[in-house]
């Protein structure tokens, strides 16, 4: 338990060491959008090298703080003993495939419509490597639009407006996954930060939303079905579309983390 308490307490210091860097990225950014154009193309490349070692950081103790999960995650199992339940893993015994053929692709009748989303600068300005975000690795005119959580591996440049991506979760037959994307900014929305619900958005009753479905990491349309939240940090209880089960009237209730919860994308297919 010592190793233990000592792996959590050096993850703490990372992930505020990642909060103050963070700050000097979104100081720079807020500058950058308060001068002049001539004034920017003149510092350019100052402006440049400061940010681009501000993001190094942030990769290398984004890596550091995912080695030191895992460490902690190991601990754990390790102090599980024979008989007791492991954790569970990203999916549930319906596998996201299987989940996916539940979705109706016409079961938005009679809902309410929530905020379309919009790539927002502020909001992709904030990211830096080692997030996790949702994206859209179907094409545009897909017949379906396929939304899954990944990790930002790489930001845009000047050369190529794409994100770097990677796909962690396992493949159905057992591989190791680690698929990797190259997406747009409109293929990509970032998750409200888990340690800023007092600014993240507040979804109303009835309003559709795109969420992380319980079990898995794959976004499905859903509609806010609970009450307003009194703490913005509480769970959202939202239907999913087409999640019917053998016996149960309606919908069921899933609770889910505000921090899965992002607008329902413009033109969304499912």
């Amino acid at each position: 338990m010592a190793v233990l308490d000592g792996q959590l307490k050096e993850l703490d210091r990372l992930r505020k060491e990642q909060e103050q860097v963070i700050r000097k990225i979104n100081v720079i950014h807020s500058k950058l959008q308060q001068v002049a154009p001539e004034t920017a193309e003149r510092y350019k490349d100052e402006i440049w090298i400061k940010l681009r070692s501000h993001y190094v950081k942030a990769k290398t103790l984004a890596e550091s703080e995912e080695s030191v999960s895992n460490t902690c995650v190991e601990q754990l199992n390790g102090l599980i003993t024979p008989g007791q339940l492991q954790p569970n893993r990203k999916k549930p015994d319906t596998t996201e495939k299987q989940k996916r053929k539940r979705i109706k692709t016409d079961a938005d009748s009679a809902r309410l419509s929530s905020p379309t989303h919009r790539s927002t600068t502020a909001g992709h300005n904030n990211l830096v490597p080692g997030d996790q975000v949702a994206a859209r690795v179907t094409a545009d005119d897909a017949e379906n639009h396929e939304w899954i959580v990944v990790k930002l591996t790489r930001l845009p440049d000047r050369e190529n407006n794409k994100y770097e991506v990677i796909d962690e979760e396992p493949d159905d037959d057992g591989g190791t996954g680690q698929r990797m994307y190259k997406l747009p900014p409109s293929c990509i929305i970032p998750f409200p930060k888990k340690t800023e619900a007092s600014t993240a958005v507040d979804f109303a009753h009835g309003l559709q939303v795109l969420a992380v479905y319980p079990g898995t990491t794959a976004l499905y349309k859903a509609s806010v079905a609970g009450p307003p939240r009194k703490k913005k940090s509480e769970d959202y209880l939202l239907e999913f579309d087409g999640d019917e089960e053998d016996g149960v009237d309606g919908l069921p209730k899933r609770p889910v983390p505000f921090y899965h919860v992002v607008p329902l994308p413009d033109g969304h297919r499912q």
